[in-house]
């Protein structure tokens, strides 16, 4: 990958936690006190049992290494800005799609490494191992992530109406730039694109469906409220996608492992379009 992919990947990913910045304030992160059962159930969705499912699907269905290994990527990566735009417009609850996206935006710089790791050791082929420094990763996604975050967070509470005025241009701004990116990617996997996409395509939702339904289930399981439950579902299954690209291209040095994520950026789309829709409709109830 070269280097101006390299920056343009990595001013991409910041573009959008900034954005996801101007919309938290300090109180986002005191909602742990406020509902804590839907918060750990919710983190418990994110941090555990989404790594365990991706894992799972990538062991029991016949798949080239590097789709097993971007599966991986995605499983480890915090739920993204789009989730709370979906939660939003499914009427599921805002406040809490939006403190869990910035908790596990902050938890997962520490678990991200580790779970990769074992993904690289595991399903690469003696010779080829590659590994992510521990350090050195957790360093990167601190500047890329936790900085443009906290700026974003600064700037909503000193210019609280500019912030406002500025969501949704930085919101079509990443928008436009991921597609620019998943093009690039598609650009330099051309040769084989096609049979990578038919096999990573279907997996990629499986992973994206099967968690969002253990969300819901988990959730309601305790008890915890249906508005709620609905935050906590599309937060365990819609992911960071240009996060995970970036981890595969920028800190892995490879777009195979991209293919699966951006692959699964664009299904979240469509999954999340029905999630909407059945949001809308129980909304009406």
């Amino acid at each position: 990958m070269d280097k101006i992919s390299t920056i343009i990947l990595a001013s991409s990913l910041i573009i959008i936690m900034l954005g996801m910045g101007l919309t938290l304030i300090i109180d986002d992160f005191k909602r742990i006190v406020v509902y804590p059962k839907a918060i750990i159930v919710g983190l418990v969705n994110q941090l555990i049992f989404l790594p365990l499912i991706g894992f799972s699907i990538a062991i029991i269905f016949p798949m080239k290494p590097e789709i097993a290994i971007g599966i991986m990527i995605l499983a480890a990566c915090p739920g993204g800005p789009t989730s709370n735009l979906i939660a939003h417009l499914a009427k599921g609850d805002t406040a809490l799609s939006v403190t869990l996206t910035a908790l596990s935006s902050f938890i997962t710089i520490l678990t991200i490494p580790f779970i990769v790791n074992f993904s690289l050791l595991h399903f690469q082929k003696e010779g080829q191992i590659i590994k992510l420094d521990v350090v050195d990763t957790i360093v990167r996604i601190f500047v890329i992530i936790i900085i443009p975050v906290s700026i974003g967070m600064i700037i909503r509470k000193y210019k609280e109406a500019f912030a406002l005025k500025m969501e949704r241009p930085v919101r079509i701004a990443s928008a436009f730039v991921l597609a620019l990116v998943i093009a690039g990617i598609v650009i330099k996997e051309r040769e084989n694109f096609v049979s990578y996409f038919q096999q990573a395509g279907w997996l990629a939702l499986l992973l994206n469906v099967t968690t969002m339904i253990v969300g819901y289930l988990t959730a309601r399981l305790f008890k915890i409220t249906d508005k709620q439950a609905l935050s906590i579902s599309i937060e365990s299954g819609i992911q960071n996608g240009t996060l995970a690209i970036m981890i595969a291209v920028v800190l892995l040095g490879s777009t195979a492992f991209a293919i699966t994520p951006a692959i699964y950026s664009l299904i979240m789309f469509a999954t999340g379009g029905v999630v909407i829709f059945l949001g809308l409709h129980r909304s009406k109830l």
